[in-house]
């Protein structure tokens, strides 16, 4: 059984971080969303678990960051081209994301990023196998 990938990001508004994420195509799993958390399918084995801030809490002893002023973890996706790439980014840009970068063009490697309302720092990449 492949391992799966579950990122536990704490957010502010959970129907705001549903929206941007609707809005870049993402979907979630109605199995386990309520008035607290909600799973964002990110591909077959990867998650994302957007959970209101004071849950989020509730799982450590350490004061949750606040991801618009500082770096707790930056999230990069893998694309199958550097059209998709720019799509996501300019989706992302779109629907209200920020700190939209520069594109990174280095040794077969393209990569775009943005924050989403909540701050957290979103790598979107392409790279060239051959």
């Amino acid at each position: 059984m492949p391992i799966k990938t579950f990122i536990n990001l704490p957010v502010r508004d959970l129907d705001r971080s549903v929206a941007f994420f609707t809005a870049l195509g993402f979907s979630f799993d109605e199995n386990f969303t309520d008035e607290n958390a909600t799973c964002m399918l990110i591909s077959e084995d990867s998650y994302a678990m957007l959970l209101t801030e004071p849950f989020f809490g509730g799982f450590t002893d350490k004061e949750v960051a606040d991801a618009t002023k500082t770096t707790e973890v930056i999230t990069a996706l893998s694309l199958d081209s550097r059209e998709q790439v720019d799509e996501l980014v300019e989706k992302a840009r779109g629907a209200g994301a920020s700190n939209i970068a520069t594109p990174m063009d280095e040794q077969g490697m393209y990569g775009r990023s943005f924050a989403d309302p909540d701050g957290h720092q979103w790598e979107i990449f392409h790279m060239q196998m051959s």
